[in-house]
């Protein structure tokens, strides 16, 4: 996993609530063998639309998902967290996430931010105003910001989370700081052990 200490960039005003792991990579998606290639699932039933957002020009190369409440509800499906970044989002801003989905977010480095529904609601406002306008979300500080709109606000992370981001560490790496004491536990086990 890559370390993230600051994601910044333009942001997609996603004005839906309750949306669940289905309508972001549909279930046939799960079929494939390989982890890559989710992008062309990403939000596929929804981009059927012409004026669904993502078939927006304007938002092309963007790389924050700016949601309603509950978003990832649904399935526990990792696959949904993959096809966002293969789609090209560092983070999701929304009032709120599905457990599950946030704890698949973190594992991967895909960051969750969680924010007051009215913030999120002039975070919209300020893409709508401006779809160029710049949002930094700062891990160390915990923060959120898009200062051409006056807009700051923190949100919570708990601590381990927070130090997975900063040190780009997944489930393996957590493990390997564990590498001296696993050898040394290793080293007192019996030969036919191991």
């Amino acid at each position: 996993m890559r370390t993230v200490q600051v994601v910044s960039g333009r942001g997609v005003p996603l004005k839906r609530s309750d949306v669940d792991t289905d309508q972001i990579i549909p279930a046939e998606w799960l079929k494939r063998v390989e982890r890559t290639g989710f992008e062309k699932g990403l939000f596929s039933t929804w981009r059927d639309d012409r004026n669904f957002v993502l078939n927006d020009e304007r938002y092309v190369g963007a790389n924050i998902l700016v949601a309603g409440p509950a978003f990832g509800v649904g399935s526990s499906r990792e696959h949904a967290v993959w096809a966002l970044m293969q789609g090209g989002f560092d983070a999701v801003i929304a009032a709120s996430f599905s457990d599950i989905f946030a704890n698949n977010c973190a594992k991967n480095g895909l960051v969750p931010v969680v924010v007051p529904e009215d913030v999120v609601g002039q975070i919209w406002d300020a893409i709508d105003a401006d779809h160029t306008v710049e949002i930094t979300i700062d891990i160390e500080r915990l923060s959120v910001e898009v200062p051409a709109a006056g807009i700051h606000a923190t949100f919570p992370m708990e601590q381990q989370t927070q130090h997975r981001f900063l040190n780009g560490l997944d489930d393996v790496g957590i493990t390997l700081t564990h590498a001296p004491a696993i050898d040394a536990f290793e080293s007192t086990r019996p030969a036919w052990l191991t």
